[in-house]
C-alpha cells in the first residue's frame, strides 16, 4: 500500500511533501507537510508484536487525561476514516498519523542544565498526571522490558552456549557483569518488598523522545509512546541518567571520553523530582541513585548478551560493535557506583 492510499484512509487527499525522519531505530516515520502538516509513521510489528496493545495504552491515557488534565499536550494518533488508530498496508505493517507540533524541535544530545531539567520535569508530568488512571486498561507492550532479573538470566543462558571465541573476546566484560550480580538481588528485593509503586510510565525516557520549544527550548510534550506502559519510576528516572549524563554516546570508540557530568545528573534529579516529589515514597527516593545504575547495567547485558548470542538483536555496522557498547555501558556504570 502506498503512502497515497494509506492517507486516504486517514481521509488526507491532499498532496504533501514527504520527508523520512531519520532519529529512531524502530519505527518507519515521515513528516508531511501541506496545507496542515502531520507525523506518519509504520509501527515496527517484529519489536511491538501486538500493535492494538499499543494504540489501546495510547487511548486509555488519552481517555483519562482528556478528563482529568485537559490543558496537558497529549499526542494522541488522527483517527482513520473507520474510526481506527491505524491502518494495515498489504505487508500487514500497520500505520499511525499523528498532528505535527508547529515550533518543536527535538535534540539528540543533552548539552544543558536546563535541557536535562526540562526534559526529566516533562517525563516525570506525563506519569504524575496519569496517577489515578484504571492501571486495568494498561498492558505490557513488550514483556518484562526492564525486568533486570530476566535479563540477567538471559546472559548466563547466552554465555552458557556461546562460542569459546566470543567468550575470549568479552572476558573482559563478562567479568564486569557478574560482578555486578548484587544489582540484581537488589531489583528483586526492591520488587518483591513493594516498596515500589507500580505506575504507568514512558518506559524509553531518551532525549529525543520529548519535544521542546524551538524558541524557548521549554518542553512541549513527550513523543514514542509505544512503550507506554505499568512500570517504576526507576525505569524512567534510571534510563535519563544513563543517557544524559554522559558527554558521549553508547557507541563511542573512545572509551576514556566516558564520563559523568554531575552538574547534569543533578538537574536530572532535580527535574524529576519537581513534579514526582510528592507522588514517591521516602522508600522509593532512596532507590534513585540505583535508578541510574540498575538502567545502565541493564543495557550492559543486553548488549552483551546479544554479542555472546552472534548479534542477532541490534543492529551492527562493524564487528564488535555490541562489544564496544556493552564496554561503554558497563564503563558508565563502574563511574555511577
Amino acid at each position: 500500500m502506498q503512502l497515497k492510499n494509506i492517507l486516504q484512509e486517514f481521509g488526507l487527499e491532499a498532496d504533501f511533501k514527504t520527508e523520512q525522519i531519520s532519529a529512531g531505530y524502530i519505527n518507519q516515520t515521515y513528516k508531511l507537510t501541506g496545507e496542515r502538516s502531520y507525523v506518519l509513521q509504520r509501527l515496527n510489528t517484529n519489536v511491538f508484536r501486538q500493535p492494538e496493545i499499543v494504540a489501546g495504552n495510547i487511548r486509555a491515557a488519552a481517555n483519562y487525561l482528556s478528563v482529568h488534565h485537559p490543558d496537558y499536550i497529549f499526542l494522541s494518533p488522527v483517527k482513520s476514516r473507520d474510526g481506527t488508530e491505524m491502518v494495515y498496508d498489504s505487508d500487514g505493517f500497520p500505520w499511525r498519523l499523528f498532528p505535527y507540533i508547529a515550533n518543536t524541535i527535538t535534540i539528540n544530545k543533552v548539552e544543558t542544565e536546563a535541557e536535562a531539567f526540562n526534559a526529566a520535569s516533562g517525563f516525570a508530568r506525563l506519569t504524575k498526571n496519569l496517577e489515578g488512571a484504571d492501571s486495568s486498561l494498561f498492558h505490557p507492550t513488550i514483556n518484562r522490558f526492564h525486568d533486570l532479573g530476566w535479563r540477567y538470566q538471559q546472559f548466563e543462558e547466552a554465555l552458557s552456549n556461546a562460542s569459546l571465541e566470543r567468550k575470549n573476546e568479552a572476558a573482559e566484560y563478562i567479568d564486569t557483569c557478574q560482578r555486578h550480580i548484587y544489582l540484581v538481588d537488589r531489583y528483586r528485593a526492591l520488587i518483591t518488598s513493594g516498596d515500589l509503586k507500580l505506575r504507568i510510565m514512558h518506559n524509553d525516557t531518551k532525549i529525543n523522545n520529548i519535544l521542546f520549544d524551538a524558541t524557548t527550548r521549554k518542553d512541549v510534550c513527550v513523543i514514542d509512546l509505544d512503550t507506554l506502559m505499568p512500570g517504576y519510576f526507576i525505569y524512567d528516572l534510571g534510563d535519563m541518567i544513563r543517557t544524559f549524563v554522559s558527554p558521549v554516546d553508547e557507541e563511542v570508540k573512545d572509551a576514556s571520553e566516558i564520563s559523568v557530568r554531575r552538574n547534569i545528573y543533578d538537574a536530572v534529579v532535580r527535574g524529576y523530582l519537581s513534579e514526582m516529589k510528592d507522588q514517591l515514597t521516602e522508600k522509593e527516593k532512596s532507590a534513585v541513585e540505583f535508578s541510574g545504575q540498575m538502567m545502565t547495567y541493564i543495557m550492559g547485558l543486553r548488549m552483551l548478551t546479544d554479542f555472546l548470542n552472534g548479534d542477532i538483536y541490534y543492529q551492527t555496522t562493524y564487528p564488535k560493535q555490541n562489544l564496544v557498547r556493552a564496554r561503554n555501558q558497563l564503563r558508565l556504570l563502574d563511574m555511577l557506583s
